[in-house]
């Protein structure tokens, strides 16, 4: 594999994100216009029924968040000159990736003919990362709407590579190591036979028609669309509807390019993305990661114990590592059509092109515990306690650690649903007296099961990600000889300390953009 320079493929290019909105997508905007201002435009996708409402979201979404300090510095914090930039080098385009042309209005201003005749580059991060999102929504955006972005990329006329970010935990509940290899159009994780987009479709619009027909209201229809999605993706053998639906993404995505070779592609499938490691400066992130919500109770005294195998590996990679990476494979892969003639079970093959999957992760090359992230937060929170509403710091210390789902079930049984059974007895001998009290305890109860029962198969994970081709594409841009540009697109996880990072870094970045709001 041979790689030019990044910065100069850079310049002059103009590149549609879709999803622009997103954690991923914010950095990558940010990233691009520090590095290289040269760049030609970027076209950011975001939903919205029109312009005003698009500009809007840009504003309070994007544009004004603490990440781009940096680049307003580097305009000596001149509003003038940074917005004038912004306006230079960005089109805010309102749209849905579900509709037909990424739903773009055709103005006065032939906006879509601009854009054909424009990009070079589609990077697709428009998702629904909920693990139970209602079907219909999750199919519509992380299954057909990869197919939208794909027909968009075929009108383009100068274009050079479509990135799609998916997910390494479409992998599901797979052990040992997971190899970077592309699911064949109906493949499934279980055996079961007969997945086939089109039917689970058609299973969606039937659902809605008959849900509607029989007058049943939103929130019943809403958790029934929820309820197919979980038991879909557990026909088929993933544990929930997000990464079903992002597997079923790429499967589409890989019979499209076979069908139609004038479309590059490549694939980033990141692991848990965590808070940037360095740039634009250590720690941002924004909402709550799976981790995180461990570390945001936990750090707030509400959680009394942790569920997971101390020993299991999770996976983490920050977030300014996985928008390098994809920058970098974007780069590489440039102009490169499928070869139906590669033979695609080489996964070894450095010059097979059909090797369009990007493992970036660290639980090869830097693997951390369960045990080592539960001790880093135990820690961070006894040195440095929340101060909550009142002023008061929350003291913590250590917490019961459940080892097995067996050993989660009796600890539940004994602190919480005898407690519930015998508030039952009583609420119906004082004749509904504590009714209220005993429906909200079975709500919040019902409410923890149903998060393990989504998260469990995350926190007793037992499978590797093999990074090679990662690998491969980080000593060919060391190989560059481009003189600094490994250190601004650097990629590996091998240079972390995790202790180092979880307690000076990601922690405190949590506390500082994640806990006010949580």
């Amino acid at each position: 594999m041979e790689l030019g320079s990044i910065l100069q493929f850079l310049e002059n290019r103009s590149i549609l994100v879709t999803g622009a909105t997103g954690f991923l997508a914010k950095i990558f905007i940010e990233k691009i216009l520090r590095v290289q201002p040269n760049v030609k435009k970027l076209y950011l996708l975001l939903r919205a029924s029109d312009t005003n409402s698009a500009m809007l979201r840009f504003n309070t979404e994007i544009i004004g968040k603490d990440l781009f300090r940096v680049l307003k510095e580097k305009y000596g914090g001149d509003n003038y000159y940074f917005n004038s930039f912004i306006s230079e080098k960005i089109r805010v385009v309102a749209g849905d990736i579900t509709r037909h042309d990424l739903g773009i209005i055709n103005d006065d201003n032939n906006l879509l003919q601009e854009m054909w005749h424009q990009i070079d580059v589609v990077v697709n991060l428009a998702a629904t990362t909920n693990f139970d999102e209602r079907y219909d929504v999750s199919l519509a955006l992380n299954t057909l709407g990869a197919k939208r972005v794909f027909d968009f990329c075929k009108k383009c006329n100068r274009f050079k590579v479509f990135l799609h970010v998916s997910t390494a935990y479409v992998s599901g509940e797979k052990e040992g190591l997971i190899l970077e290899m592309p699911y064949k159009m109906g493949e499934t994780l279980n055996g079961t036979r007969g997945l086939d987009i089109d039917e689970e479709n058609q299973l969606v619009d039937a659902t809605l028609t008959h849900l509607n027909h029989h007058n049943y209201s939103q929130e019943h229809i809403k958790s029934s669309m929820k309820d197919l999605g979980i038991q879909r993706a557990r026909k088929y053998g993933w544990p929930n509807t997000y990464v079903f639906t992002k597997a079923m993404g790429e499967m589409l995505l890989g019979q499209l390019v076979k069908e139609d070779q004038t479309v590059p592609l490549v694939i980033i499938r990141p692991t848990i993305v965590t808070s940037t490691y360095k740039e634009p400066f250590p720690g941002w992130v924004e909402g709550l990661r799976t981790i995180d919500s461990l570390a945001v109770g936990y750090g707030k005294g509400k959680i009394t114990c942790f569920l997971g195998d101390p020993k299991s590996i999770v996976d983490v990679i920050p977030a300014d590592m996985v928008v390098n990476a994809m920058i970098v494979a974007m780069v590489a892969h440039a102009d490169q059509r499928y070869n139906n003639n590669n033979n695609n079970n080489n996964n070894n093959n450095n010059n097979n092109k059909d090797n369009i999957i990007y493992h970036v992760g660290s639980s090869v090359s830097n693997p951390v515990e369960f045990k080592c992230l539960q001790d880093y937060g135990i820690r961070y929170f006894a040195k440095k306690p929340w101060i909550d509403k009142n002023g008061n710091p929350v003291i913590v210390g250590h917490v019961t650690v459940l080892t097995s789902m067996a050993t989660f079930q009796r600890y539940m049984a004994l602190r919480y649903f005898l407690p519930l059974k015998g508030l039952e007895i009583a609420n119906t001998v004082c004749c509904k007296y504590f009714q209220a009290v005993y429906l909200e305890l079975n709500r919040k109860i019902k409410f923890v099961m149903r998060l393990v029962e989504l998260y469990a198969p995350y926190l007793f994970f037992k499978g590797f990600y093999d990074d090679t081709n990662t690998e491969k594409l980080r000593r060919a841009a060391n190989e560059s000889g481009i003189e600094n540009e490994t250190n601004i697109f650097y990629f590996d996880a091998k240079i972390i300390n995790w202790d180092d990072y979880f307690t000076n870094t990601h922690i405190p970045g949590i506390v500082k953009h994640v806990f006010k709001n949580n």
